[in-house]
């Protein structure tokens, strides 16, 4: 077998729940053109002229509601992941590397140390079940960055998503079987994935149905649970895609929903975006609203069978390509 690994890649986060780490990290998220397609003429002074200066502080209190005594939640969630991997492949001598599309560990670094390594044959998992240009493209720009300095390439298999991985779907079914165990059936499940602007949507970014796959699969599973799909995590003046997640449990609770749950199938690992917007703030403004019983599930971070999907995931790759 060629010298084989696999780098697993999430989006990254701050270092510390600082406004310096967070200013750090924004610049770098938000100057990639795959998340803001704009001319940068007209980006780069909103940029660094007031969004920098101002966001930073803000963004930086809600990280620390949700940093642990280990650091960032979601890369602690990725090393579990990297490690259960890891395990799993061991035996086949296959490498697994953890790298982060901005922040720490960087891209850059984890690619060059595969190379050192003497790597003959990289697969690129990102650990994002359904696809976006914004996501999963940005991963494969900021590979082929670093492989377009290499003399030797080696062979590549990148893997574009996982809307409806039978695997996947089994992993986000148990999360939502343990609330239900838990905390008894809720009224309303609402399975809340990130946004993306429209006008991605409507270039060809098959996001939007790559959501709808998975939640179509989910309802297969569970048909005698009430769900609704929305999208989380919109700023800016644009249109982005609808319904929003804090707009739907607010409409909800007026509705007569009392016991609401949500979860977030894109996101593999919990972080701000799950364990602050929606656990914190969309809890709050649903009670706010008249509901009763607001119930977080968390993201799949160490499930197993998760960890089982993600090697199925490499092995298919080992196997049509060796």
């Amino acid at each position: 077998m060629l010298k084989t690994a696999v780098l697993l890649v999430n989006l990254g986060t701050p270092g510390a729940p600082t406004p310096a780490a967070v200013r750090r990290y924004l610049s770098e998220f938000l100057s990639d053109r795959r998340v803001i397609d704009l001319p940068r003429w007209k980006w780069l002074p909103i940029l660094h002229g007031i969004i920098l200066r101002v966001r930073p502080r803000k963004t930086a209190a809600l990280y620390r509601q949700i940093w642990t005594s280990e650091g960032s939640p979601l890369l602690m969630n990725c090393l579990i992941q990297r490690s259960g991997l890891q395990k799993r492949l061991a035996a086949d001598k296959i490498k697994v590397a953890l790298g982060m599309s901005y922040g720490s560990p960087a891209l850059r670094g984890e690619l060059e140390q595969l190379h050192r390594w003497g790597v003959r044959h990289l697969i690129i998992l990102p650990l994002y079940p359904q696809y976006s240009s914004t996501t999963v493209a940005s991963v494969w720009d900021g590979c082929a960055n670093v492989l377009a300095g290499w003399p030797d390439l080696p062979e590549l298999s990148f893997i574009t998503n996982y809307a409806t991985h039978p695997l996947y779907i089994e992993a986000l079914t148990e999360r939502i079987q343990t609330e239900i165990r838990q905390n008894g059936k809720p009224d309303c499940l609402i399975l809340s994935y990130h946004g993306i602007p429209q006008q991605y949507a409507d270039s060809g970014d098959p996001y939007a149905q790559h959501c709808l796959a998975t939640t179509g699969a989910l309802q297969k599973r569970l048909s005698d649970l009430k769900i609704i799909q929305s999208y989380q995590s919109r700023f800016g003046h644009e249109k982005w895609l609808e319904p929003d997640t804090l707009e739907t449990v607010t409409s909800l609770a007026h509705q007569g929903i009392r016991h609401l749950a949500v979860m977030a199938p894109g996101f593999t690992s919990d972080c701000v975006e799950t364990l602050y917007e929606l656990a914190i703030e969309n809890a709050a403004a649903f009670k706010k609203a008249g509901g009763e019983s607001f119930h977080y599930i968390p993201a799949l971070n160490d499930s197993s069978t998760f960890t089982a999907c993600l090697e199925k995931l490499v092995r298919s790759r080992i196997h049509s390509d060796v």
